[in-house]
């Protein structure tokens, strides 16, 4: 990135700013959806809805013929038709080929045919029936939901960062008959623990080559092969097939959920479910509203409900979606290939942009001034309500950066974690759109609250979704009180989850009787209404890229390193990695030191460099043998010579660790480590 001109181009920029000032006020604004000053409303008992909403949530839908996932489909294609609906690239990394597309009557075609292949197999049209999705994001991913949803079937994603272990349990509980997959090495996958899968019959190949392997594979397993464009074409030829149209309360998906210290949890999904949150989605841009001419970069992981929320918003209103080739070193080029005008991102895509762009300013003076200055006149604009991308500030200093997108993005949905001030801020200055930062979980799909658009306050996650209400409840073990300085985030409403798949237990901890979701999230409302999340109830973290991590299940792998005598983990929204507080084992280490030639008293040996070194890879291979993924394994550490006890407030009286306790008291030595990291 270097869009920025010399000194007299700063100058002749900062003229013209002056002069312009004045006619910020002139612009045309974003009319915002709700009063900036008092966003939300309060009901009778103390939970809020969104402040245009009259006291109550409302718009479960927002269109009378898209009231299911099915219908939302219909509804894209009887506004886009012959329009093109999802497109792919092929070629290879080097040479690829331009976008191809499906239309929406192709693909309706297509998925109604694939729901009569399916049913030809003897398949039940029922919501017993759950169909396995095992494949990046592709065209055929949304041709097999139409598929199913046809036959009033539901279908649940697999992924490989769920874990393998965590696929088997997932197929073996859900009873998966069939699953459709991209590759032969994931059909190979699923075949060599077919012992473990009592009730898979079939596997579909998206992709066909090496099929006749599996096939080899599959056969004296009892299980049947088949091609999905061969599914599709023994669909096409029958005539009297008659879908199973599925209703709003019908569960549409089973999402599962990575663990934290048991198997992942499988999230019961409804179409009511879906279509609210994707109304909320379709009410918050309405002043920028999603059309048949908007285009959609798909590049997140379909096995997640965010990505989902957003393809499904997308084709209620007819629009089109391009999927980037499926290896992340080509999305730069598959994007400015598309040029979409619809762009959901994780904060970790928006904070790597962002750092590139700095560090280049960086090295000089007048391009550091220059970007500082243009987005400080943007704020002036934003704050007013004005976005746009059409200013001499615009065209000067932040078109580059808008061409490497393409050049039309006119709305950024982010969310799965929280976004930096700094870079929300700067990001909504450069592109010139709509960019609103949205807060929930799969329990909700996926938005509970999200800012309205054209409000350019940082530091929060917007208003309840029109189809829900929020309520803060107390916290009294970690002294939180909600209308005092925040509690835990509750949740009603049309999107939140039926419960988990074969879970009542779980069920019940996440869901009480009266339909509130108790998130583990801590928040709390700011003066203009909007809500801030400020800590987590459970201590389960996520990292910038979107990845939860318990630190409870890391810490205890880490306890059995043959120098931890105590360990706190610690992780940062805003952060990719983890990092901890390791209280040494005396008398192991002291010993250990002096066999080294390195002598003194804990708290010298806990300062040196190469005591750390040896603690540090010692619990990185501890944590190996113990199978901790990656972003589990700590980056850096303190060596503190302090016990957490009792004493100190360090522990609870069961010698449990009072994290915030801890937290608080090596807040400097956490900051500087993250620091060293950066």
């Amino acid at each position: 990135f270097s869009p920025l001109p010399a000194m007299s181009v700063y100058l002749g920029l900062t003229a013209a700013a002056a002069a312009s000032y004045y006619a910020i006020t002139k612009m045309s604004q974003v009319p915002p959806l709700v009063d900036p000053k008092a966003q939300t409303t309060v009901l009778s008992d103390g939970s809020r809805v969104a402040a245009n909403l009259c006291g109550e949530p409302k718009a479960e839908f927002l269109f009378e013929d898209a009231r299911t996932v099915y219908e939302a489909f219909a509804r894209g294609r009887r506004l886009a038709g012959d329009k093109q609906m999802l497109g792919f690239r092929g070629g290879s990394a080097e040479a690829p080929t331009d976008y191809a597309w499906i239309t929406y009557n192709e693909f309706w075609k297509k998925g109604h045919a694939l729901a009569v292949g399916l049913y030809s197999l003897g398949l039940k049209q029922s919501t017993d029936t759950i169909i396995g999705i095992f494949s990046k994001n592709r065209p055929e991913w949304i041709i097999t939901e139409l598929g199913t949803f046809a036959n009033g079937m539901v279908n649940s994603p697999l992924y490989e960062t769920l874990g393998l272990a965590e696929m088997i349990y997932v197929c073996k509980l859900t009873g998966m008959p069939l699953v459709i997959v991209d590759s032969c090495s994931k059909a190979q996958l699923l075949l060599k623990h077919k012992a473990e899968l009592p009730d898979l019959k079939h596997l579909v190949l998206i992709d066909e080559n090496g099929s006749k392997e599996v096939e080899s594979i599959a056969a004296p397993l009892n299980v049947t092969i088949h091609s999905f464009s061969g599914l599709i074409e023994k669909g096409r030829g029958v005539k009297d097939f008659k879908p199973k149209i599925p209703q709003p309360d019908d569960l549409a998906t089973i999402c599962f959920t990575s663990g934290t210290t048991a198997m992942p949890k499988g999230v019961m999904l409804t179409h009511k479910n879906f279509v609210a949150d994707s109304t909320a989605l379709l009410n918050v841009a309405s002043v920028r509203k999603f059309d048949t001419d908007d285009v959609m970069m798909s590049f997140l992981p379909l096995a997640h409900m965010f990505e989902r929320l957003m393809e499904i918003t997308i084709f209620t209103a007819g629009g089109s979606i391009g999927y980037f080739r499926g290896d992340i070193k080509g999305l730069a080029d598959d994007i400015k290939t598309l040029r979409p005008t619809i762009l959901p991102v994780v904060p970790r895509v928006l904070n790597k942009m962002y750092d590139k762009i700095w560090t280049e300013a960086s090295k000089s003076m007048v391009k550091r001034v220059l970007l500082s200055s243009a987005v400080a006149y943007k704020e002036l604009e934003m704050k007013r309500f004005v976005v746009r991308n059409d200013s001499l500030v615009d065209t000067i200093v932040f078109k580059k950066i808008r061409d490497t997108f393409g050049g039309r993005v006119r709305i950024i949905v982010t969310g799965s974690a929280p976004l930096s001030t700094n870079v929300i801020t700067f990001m909504r200055a450069a592109f010139g759109c709509v960019l609103v930062e949205g807060y929930g979980q799969t329990e909700c799909v996926a938005a509970a609250a999200l800012t309205i658009a054209g409000d350019s306050n940082p530091g929060h996650v917007g208003i309840p979704i029109t189809a829900v209400q929020i309520k803060l409840e107390d916290i009294p073990e970690m002294d939180y009180k909600a209308d005092v300085n925040g509690g835990e985030v509750c949740i009603r409403g049309a999107t939140v989850f039926k419960g988990y798949y074969k879970n009542p237990e779980e069920t019940a901890k996440a869901l009480d009787g009266e339909g509130w979701l108790h998130t583990g999230d801590v928040g709390r409302w700011t003066p203009e209404g909007t809500l801030k999340i400020v800590d987590r109830k459970k201590h389960i973290f996520k990292l910038s890229q979107g990845e939860y991590v318990a630190p409870e299940k890391v810490e205890n792998v880490y306890v059995t390193s043959k120098f931890v005598g105590q360990v706190f983990l610690h992780g940062d929204s805003l952060k990719t990695c983890v990092i901890g507080v390791v209280v040494p084992d005396a008398e192991i280490l002291l010993p250990h030191a002096e066999t080294m030639g390195i002598t003194g008293s804990m708290e010298e040996l806990c300062k040196d460099e190469k005591i750390k070194k040896i603690i540090l890879d010692d619990m990185i291979a501890v944590g190996k043998k113990a199978k901790l993924n990656s972003i589990e394994q700590v980056k850096d550490i303190f060596l503190s010579p302090e016990l957490f006890s009792i004493e100190n407030d360090l522990v609870t009286p069961t010698m449990k660790s009072k994290r915030p306790n801890i937290k608080k008291r090596y807040a400097k030595e956490l900051t500087d480590m993250y620091s060293r990291l950066e």
